[in-house]
């Protein structure tokens, strides 16, 4: 074990932090560069380590009655101990140190050169820094090659699919190699993106460093058998797929009989064609018409990450929850009075001003709080109700849909929700939004009204959420008032959007009925 933790600096500083019953160290080596090896002797009960040369391996196991350390010596040709891994590499391994340890099971993992020539390394991947994220892009670096590096820094910013995200250093050390540079596109989840070295003298070493073919995360690792096979034949498996569009040409024509629709036997009779020389033409219209027209301009824009995402999520919400829908008209002239009131006062105090949105925002979060069955999650099991109310509020940028969420907006009074929105608005247009502006919503408002005078719009449930508020314009009606006479009133628009596994419509009707009530009556909403 001396042996082990004398090699990595790292892993000097081991001892006192953890301590189980079991737990595992594990260092990866080029098979080339060493020949250690690992296997288990009967009888080691608790812990085995082997540190071999090529000429054979040490065993070090502890007795559980006696305590001490016995070690064994086993020759193994350097042939046996490359074959006993794949990829290349060999593991040194520790497990059951009941001293070191005390977590249930921790596994620290380095990986290092698969080639003799390069000194010991690490490889950065593209990290997952959404729920949702699979790809991202590389804004820019941060750091330059060669560069020093500490726990802590930025590394990159990121381009998910949410927002520009700064990724942070994990370990002290030095840039070797920026393997995916600046505005790099789609690179995949646990793709490697860079290198960093303990030492600062094995930087000139990965000048020339090529990541390899399938770096991706061990989640799409493929078999070693699958892994070996030659690009050339990687890349004709889809032209194999291609015979399935002939397929129906020749089972068309199989045997005497000929399948056709009736009015392509009326038409091929009525010109004196044989229907055995026409040929199908189903599978060759197909690109053709994924072509432009001739002489018809365009321009192909490239879908941002957040597009991507907004789209196949949006989809799958159309494709797999059944939405209904529920509209009622408030009026909203005592609304829009009391906030008349409370801006100059904010203008005196120095705060933001106070929108109609912010109000709707208010009045949704306390109608929550009211009938807590909207604020909900269908889990296919069970039912998930939230204690928090978090509201998603929908800002539209050029980069695409953005929800930046006001957590726990039932409890905060209108000066701070106005406060928290704008900024969070302006964020989202400068697409520097961080995972936790946008996670964790239980409940989204989307208003179409103010900024572009939608009078009623039906807005899509986002997911896993089960309602999504819709607001429209306000709108002067005239209405009759007392004795005979007619007023003018504001009327406003919302619509409920709900997913009906989650919220019956007598819910969804009474949480309206509640959202109502706080907009024509706002003061209510101050108490």
């Amino acid at each position: 074990m001396a042996l082990l933790l004398r090699h990595s600096r790292k892993l000097r500083r081991v001892h006192g932090v953890l301590d189980c019953e079991r737990g595992s160290i594990a260092r990866h080596f080029s098979a080339s560069a060493c020949s250690t090896t690992l296997k288990k002797e009967d009888g080691v009960s608790n812990s085995s380590l082997e540190y071999g040369k090529k000429a054979g391996s040490l065993s070090i196991s502890q007795d559980r009655k006696s305590g001490k350390d016995t070690h064994k010596f086993k020759q193994v040709s350097p042939q046996e101990a490359r074959g006993l891994y794949s990829s290349n590499r060999v593991l040194i391994s520790a497990t059951g140190v009941n001293s070191l340890f005390s977590c249930g099971q921790v596994v620290l993992a380095r990986h290092f050169s698969s080639a003799a020539d390069l000194p010991a390394h690490e490889e950065i991947g593209m990290p997952s820094l959404s729920p949702t994220m699979t790809e991202g892009n590389i804004a820019r670096w941060v750091k330059k090659e060669g560069d020093k590096v500490s726990p802590g820094e930025v590394l990159c910013e990121v381009e998910t699919d949410k927002a520009t995200v700064e990724m942070e250093c994990m370990e002290e050390g030095y840039l070797a190699k920026i393997v995916c540079g600046d505005g790099a596109k789609e690179i995949k989840v646990g793709e490697i993106i860079a290198i960093t070295v303990e030492e600062e003298g094995d930087i000139e070493k990965f000048k020339d460093y090529k990541a390899p073919a399938s770096s991706a995360a061990p989640a799409e690792s493929k078999p070693q058998s699958e892994s070996t096979e030659p690009k050339g034949e990687e890349k004709e498996l889809p032209k194999a797929a291609e015979p399935k569009a002939t397929k129906t040409e020749e089972s068309s024509h199989s045997g005497d009989r000929v399948f056709s629709s009736p009015i392509a036997r009326k038409l091929a009779e009525d010109n004196n064609v044989p229907l055995s020389s026409l040929k199908a033409s189903e599978a060759k219209g197909t690109k053709k018409e994924a072509a432009a027209a001739p002489g018809l301009g365009h321009v192909d824009l490239p879908n941002s990450q957040i597009r991507k995402v907004t789209a196949n999520r949006l989809l799958k919400s159309k494709q797999t929850i059944p939405h209904y829908y529920l509209t009622v008209d408030s009026r909203v002239d005592e609304l829009i009075k009391l906030r008349s009131e409370l801006n100059p006062l904010q203008d005196a105090s120095g705060g933001k001003k106070i929108s109609i949105n912010d109000l709707v925002i208010k009045a949704a979060a306390l109608a929550l709080r009211k009938v807590p069955e909207c604020n909900s999650s269908w889990m296919n099991d069970f039912i998930r109700q939230y204690h928090n109310v978090n509201i998603n509020v929908a800002v539209q940028t050029e980069h695409g849909l953005f929800v930046p969420v006001v957590r726990d907006a039932d409890k905060k009074g209108l000066a701070t929700i106005a406060d928290e929105v704008k900024q969070l608005a302006l964020r989202a247009r400068d697409n520097s939004l961080k995972p936790e502006d946008y996670e964790g919503g239980t409940f989204t408002v989307s208003n179409l009204g103010g900024p572009f005078g939608i009078k009623q719009f039906c807005a899509i449930v986002n997911p896993p959420q089960a309602a999504i508020l819709a607001i429209g314009s306000a709108e002067k009606r005239v209405i009759p008032g007392t004795d005979g006479q007619f007023e003018v009133g504001s009327f406003m628009s919302a619509t409920l959007s709900c997913d009906h596994r989650v919220i019956d419509g007598a819910i969804g009707a009474e949480w309206l009925k509640a959202f109502k009530g706080y907009l024509e009556n706002p003061t209510t909403m101050l108490l």
